[in-house]
C-alpha cells in the first residue's frame, strides 16, 4: 500500500486545492499528510501553508497538477455544453410531445429568455471571429 502513495495528494476545492506532502516513511507504517501549499486554479497563484517552504520539486509537482488540473476544467465545461445542446433537444421534444399548458406555462418565459441571450452572445462572438479573420 505505501508504495503505491504518490509523494503529494491534491484536495481539490472549489478555486483550485490544498497541496499535502505525503510522508509515507514514518515507523508506525502510516500515511502522514502535511499541508505545504493552496494552489488557486482561476489565477494560478501558489501559496505556502504556514511556515512550509516550497521546494523545486514541490513547486514542479504543483505546476504539473495545475497545468492537468486547467486542461481537466476545461475538458469538462466543453462536455457540460455539448449536453446542453443534448438537453435542448430534449426539452425541445418534452415541449413538442408532452408537455402540458401549465408546464409549458411555467417553462416558457425564463427559456426563451435564456434562449434569446444565448443567441445574441454567440452571433455576436461568431461575427467577431469572421472580421478577425476578414483582418
Amino acid at each position: 500500500m505505501a508504495e503505491d502513495v504518490p509523494e503529494y495528494y491534491f484536495r481539490i476545492r472549489e478555486n483550485g486545492a490544498a497541496v499535502f506532502r505525503l510522508d509515507k516513511s514514518n515507523r508506525q507504517r502510516r500515511i502522514e499528510m502535511e499541508e505545504i501549499a493552496s494552489v488557486n486554479v482561476r489565477n494560478g497563484n501558489v501559496k505556502p501553508h504556514g511556515d512550509a517552504v516550497l521546494s523545486a520539486r514541490d513547486q514542479a509537482a504543483i505546476g504539473e497538477w495545475l497545468a492537468a488540473r486547467v486542461a481537466v476544467i476545461a475538458a469538462r465545461e466543453v462536455d457540460d455544453i455539448l449536453r446542453l445542446a443534448d438537453q435542448l433537444n430534449l426539452t425541445a421534444q418534452w415541449a413538442h410531445s408532452r408537455a402540458d399548458g401549465a408546464e409549458l406555462a411555467a417553462v416558457t418565459e425564463p427559456l426563451l429568455l435564456a434562449m434569446h441571450d444565448l443567441r445574441a452572445v454567440l452571433v455576436r462572438r461568431k461575427s467577431e471571429r469572421r472580421q478577425e479573420g476578414d483582418a
